[in-house]
């Protein structure tokens, strides 16, 4: 097993808790290399983690990955290790994991977390980041096996969040909102090739369409083209479409939360029925 650990979880920065799971890790593991992939996610936001997690995995060694991200954390949400990829995937069993684990080729096999001499002792219920998912990491970094963390499961038993789609009809592409980051950018399910195959580029307007709200908007490559407090859609690093302000909130402004439902066309374009 690699020696690589990467970490995402919704603890924030303000607290010791995300040093306390690296003091674990060494503590088990003084080989391991810890990248910190997110953890400033909004506490239980489920699909926001999975969208980073599965945009960042193409940028990181294989190794093990934990996703910490949990409404009911400290619950009786299962916690899992799926082999995919020539990766392990440690989280709970809330989707988090999913998109992530599709980008690597899809489940190979699952078990759930439950061989007691991988976790620390005692197990606090509100804390399984630093008790159970980072002393497992350790172990598996250290050398142990992905089947010795405890029974195997059915992977098709796992739960995966809903994959984000978009399509095309009538020369409109249909979307959603994938998730929104800390700059209230809206990211779409919507890629810039979606948008290149209605031949818009860089430099041209699109309508926008929310609900029945009609917008009109340039299409730029990059927020900072248009002045501050403008409205603006790009293609991110990601190849994903996303509305921005400059200087400011798109979402807010919006009204979008995740899961929104979005169309874009090219201007001038009547409106969709």
């Amino acid at each position: 097993m690699t020696s690589v650990i990467t970490l995402l979880t919704d603890y924030g920065l303000e607290d010791g808790f995300v040093a306390a799971c690296h003091g674990v890790i060494i503590g088990i593991a003084p080989q391991a290399r810890i990248i910190d992939v997110a953890h400033l996610v909004h506490e239980g936001d489920v699909r926001r983690g999975a969208a980073i997690l599965a945009q960042t995995l193409p940028y990181l060694p294989a190794g093990v990955h934990v996703a910490a991200v949990d409404p009911a954390m400290g619950g009786n949400r299962r916690l899992i290790a799926i082999e995919a990829g020539g990766r392990v995937f440690l989280g709970p069993d809330n989707g988090v994991l999913s998109w992530a684990v599709h980008a690597a080729g899809g489940a190979e096999a699952a078990y759930e977390l439950a061989n007691e001499e991988l976790f620390l002792t005692p197990v606090s219920p509100t804390f399984p980041g630093r008790d159970i998912f980072a002393p497992v990491a350790a172990h598996l970094c250290a050398g142990r096996r992905t089947s010795d963390v405890g029974p195997r499961i059915d992977v098709l038993g796992l739960v995966s969040l809903p994959a984000p789609t978009s399509r095309m009809r009538d020369g409109v592409v249909e979307g959603e909102v994938l998730s929104v980051d800390r700059h209230g950018n809206v990211q779409l399910s919507i890629t810039g090739a979606d948008l290149a195959a209605l031949n818009v580029r860089p430099g041209d307007t699109l309508g926008v369409w929310l609900g029945r709200r009609q917008l009109v908007v340039p299409y730029r490559e990059t927020f900072a083209t248009v002045p501050p407090g403008d409205l603006v859609a790009f293609t991110d690093s990601a190849g994903l479409v996303a509305l921005a302000v400059n200087s400011g909130d798109a979402s807010e402004r919006l009204g979008l939360p995740p899961g929104a439902h979005v169309r874009l066309s090219p201007q001038p374009h009547k409106a969709p029925s």
